[in-house]
């Protein structure tokens, strides 16, 4: 028997229709499947070839023109068209012709997909309509071909509320990531987000947020709108592990503790606690600071040890602040290039706030980043009674301002010495439960603990941003775009449908 003798026709149907088969009942075994489509796809092409004389001598036959040749030849052609879709769904090649390589994931990306220890489901609400859909789904495409551990879901919130509901979705184009009890939310499609939520969901262990508490601080148990109850649920959803400690009760800041928060203290900080939280953070701990206007705690004397201040008064900004709101409630809608604001897209609604000082000369080993600024259209207003609010050159400080600042020692650390950072914001209320679900506010308060809990150090991937060359003419290039555009063109086609109208009168 001789290879045109053998039933190849017959062999790759069989093989085809077994393959698909068997993926229905076995999923798991693709590489069986695989096999056997690819050698279905082999006998049905050998078939035509071995076979193309008498398939073409059959098919112009009279009597099978409209008969058995027809049917056979739609169920060869079908079966090689299944067959060779099968296997581009399953094993598709994708080609990243962007400039920048923007949709080319980092290799600190593939080892971390290559090293997940379980499945990830990644839940995304967003509606086809909302502008990170497109980002969201090309990004989670290139993680899911790269890893098998990856269940990728798109669910409108419109459509399907009540899951929506379940899993406390207030605003589009959020991600939830689930994985082993775990769960984490990421709002931006970025590279940098979506890995950095695979890196804290696939970790045994949490780090540990702790809040200050004792000096009339916004609780984190409070529901109310002065509470910090919804900041708490979003970190714990974010993958940490949140509490408190009284520093009148302890003698030192718990070990354990990733991140220490002062969160809007009213009443004053003793010496002691703030000899404690100064130990915490010589061993290489991090401090948040959210620091309102217009209160005594004490907390000058210690921020001052490493440079740090606050200013007097309360920032009134003309420019950028909440249309038809208080001069006070600042809108902030630009960043100081910074780890904390590198992903930041929405604007950041701080209502009373003050300003951030630093002393150079005093904190000269630390490196001293603003966040963010008030616009030059500001000040700080020292005396907000009596008077119309106006800005008086000898009481008031001109803007622009820094609201918000983060600190971290110029010389790296020794090996295994872990570095110390402070982030002093001078406003507590963005973060509480009346203004935390404002976009920006949600982003900029997660972004910032994420950043002290030093989650920026387990991925070191630059973000890349498409590249854009927008194309300037001179004045010579503009009189010449203006002449090809508006002159030659309607001429060009002027004078050639009236070439085409006299050639067709003269046939």
């Amino acid at each position: 028997m001789n290879l045109k003798s053998f039933p190849l026709g017959i062999l790759g149907i069989v093989l085809g229709l077994g393959g698909m088969i068997a993926y229905s009942l076995r999923p798991d075994w693709l590489w069986v499947v695989t096999a056997a489509e690819v050698a279905a796809l082999t006998c049905l092409v050998l078939f035509f070839i071995l076979h193309f004389e008498t398939v073409k001598a059959f098919s112009t036959r009279r009597s099978t023109k409209m008969g058995v040749n027809s049917l056979l030849m739609v169920l060869l052609l079908s079966c090689i068209l299944v067959i060779v879709n099968f296997l581009a769904s399953r094993h598709s090649v994708r080609w990243d012709l962007s400039e920048n390589q923007n949709f080319t994931l980092a290799p600190q990306t593939h080892r971390v997909l290559r090293s997940l220890p379980h499945d990830v489901k990644i839940t995304v609400f967003t509606r086809e309509k909302d502008p990170g859909y497109q980002a969201f789904k090309e990004r989670l495409e290139s993680y899911r071909q790269a890893s098998t551990k990856l269940n990728v879901e798109f669910i409108d919130p419109e459509k399907q509320p009540k899951l929506a509901q379940t899993y406390g979705i207030f605003r589009t184009d959020t991600a939830i990531f689930e994985s082993n009890g775990q769960t984490i939310r990421v709002t931006s499609p970025s590279e940098i987000e979506l890995t950095g939520a695979l890196i804290r969901i696939s970790k045994d262990s949490k780090k540990r947020i702790v809040f200050v508490e004792g000096h009339s601080e916004l609780n984190v148990e409070d529901k109310d709108r002065n509470g910090l109850f919804i900041a708490k649920e979003a970190l714990t959803r974010q993958g940490y592990d949140v509490g408190t400690v009284s520093l009148l009760k302890e003698s030192a800041v718990p070990d354990n503790t990733s991140v220490l928060v002062l969160a809007g203290p009213r009443r004053a900080v003793t010496k002691e606690e703030q000899d404690r939280i100064h130990t915490y953070i010589e061993k290489g701990g991090h401090l948040l600071v959210l620091a309102d206007p217009d209160t005594q705690t004490g907390l000058e004397a210690l921020l001052a040890r490493w440079g740090l201040g606050l200013g007097p008064g309360v920032l009134v900004d003309l420019q950028d602040r909440l249309a038809q709101g208080d001069l006070t409630a600042l809108l902030v809608r630009t960043f100081t290039e910074h780890e904390i604001t590198q992903d930041l897209t929405s604007a950041v609604l701080l209502p009373l706030s003050r300003h951030i000082t630093f002393d150079e000369q005093t904190g000269k080993d630390w490196d001293f980043v603003p966040l963010a600024r008030t616009s030059p259209n500001s000040w700080a207003e020292t005396n907000m009674q009596g008077r119309v609010v106006s800005l008086s050159e000898k009481e008031d400080i001109k803007g622009p301002l820094p609201m918000a600042a983060a600190l971290s020692p110029k010389k790296a650390p020794e090996e295994g010495t872990p570095r110390p950072a402070i982030v002093v914001i001078g406003n507590s209320t963005f973060a509480s439960n009346a203004f935390f679900n404002f976009p920006g506010n949600s982003d900029f308060f997660l972004h910032t603990t994420g950043w002290l809990a030093e989650e920026r150090d387990l991925i070191s991937i630059a973000p890349r941003e498409p590249a854009l060359h927008p194309f300037t003419p001179n004045p010579t290039q503009e009189r010449a775009l203006i002449y090809i555009q508006v002159i030659l063109l309607p001429l060009t086609t002027f004078l050639t449908g009236l070439l085409v109208w006299r050639k067709r009168r003269r046939l």
